[in-house]
């Protein structure tokens, strides 16, 4: 009887290197929302890919970077915990923009777990190939990788490979998820992430960093096929505040009318979407407001 594979994989590594679109790609579905700003991710989020004999449970985690705010402190504690219980560690990098030392760190934080730890060379498709191997010697200095990968998140270049060598390390295991799961987050969770999502793509570049989004209604009217969402944006500073709304309010209703069209996609049904933006004076370094705020 051939047997089957089941297992973790955390993907780790500095703000904007690619894990989010890594595990987009892998699973097929958007399931870590992306932008161009960096800290993104602020939850490990689940991503279930199954393949033939096994099933490969992938754990996007927030950036490895130095936290000077309470909130960044506990983003990259949920990345190294994510790490420690892992069976398989994916470290991205990007060649273009090497940060060895602070590679160093994040490596050196996770040696001593039981994980397989695999360097992956992400964003290939930007760089000339002969630049890798100066990139390959450096990291093999750093650490005993089991493999060292080079892949392309947005093309999907090197990922299938980069699945078959996680497959050939995971431990032998039952499934842990129904094989139609894809992710373990809730349609709550992800209108809130949605709606965060669309707020970083249509602000300033001080914005991203304080922002959270709750969602304080999900009500469903299936005879009218209409789900109603009222959701909240907490930021930081009443000049924030003026920035998202914008002039006349038109900021607002740009971010919701983009965040309502995805979210209608997700859901399948029409949604009737209502935002408001709440200042909440320094919640990133207020330990109880980052806890409510659901990280």
């Amino acid at each position: 009887m051939t047997s089957f594979k089941s297992g973790f994989i955390s993907i780790l590594g500095r703000p904007n290197v690619g894990k989010s679109t890594l595990l987009n790609r892998v699973i097929g579905e958007k399931v870590a929302i992306v932008t161009e700003k960096p800290q993104t991710t602020r939850n490990r989020i689940l991503g279930i890919k199954n393949v033939e004999g096994g099933q490969l449970i992938f754990l996007d985690t927030p950036g490895f970077h130095e936290g000077r705010s309470l909130l960044n402190q506990r983003m990259v504690r949920t990345a190294i915990a994510s790490g420690r219980d892992s069976d398989v560690l994916l470290f991205l990098i990007e060649p273009s923009t090497l940060h060895l030392e602070e590679d160093r760190k994040m490596v050196n934080s996770l040696k001593g777990t039981r994980g397989v730890s695999f360097l992956v060379i992400n964003k290939i498709d930007l760089v000339r190939k002969e630049m890798l191997l100066p990139v390959i010697d450096q990291y093999q200095r750093l650490h005993p990788f089991r493999e060292i990968l080079p892949i392309s998140a947005i093309t999907g270049e090197g990922v299938d490979q980069l699945l078959q060598e996680i497959l050939k390390v995971l431990p032998e295991s039952p499934p842990y998820y129904p094989e139609d799961m894809f992710t373990d987050q809730t349609e709550r969770f992800w209108v809130s992430e949605i709606i965060r999502e669309k707020v970083i793509q249509q602000s300033y570049q001080e914005i991203p960093y304080c922002v959270a989004v709750t969602v304080e209604e999900f009500k469903e009217h299936p005879e009218k096929n209409l789900v109603v969402i009222k959701a909240t944006i907490h930021v930081e500073r009443d000049s924030q505040k003026k920035i998202i709304i914008g002039k006349g309010g038109q900021k607002l209703k740009k971010i919701g009318e983009k965040a309502r069209e995805e979210i209608e996609a997700l859901l399948k049904t029409k949604v009737f979407l209502e935002l408001w933006v709440n200042v909440e004076k320094n919640w990133t370094q207020n330990l109880q407001a980052i806890q409510r705020l659901g990280y």
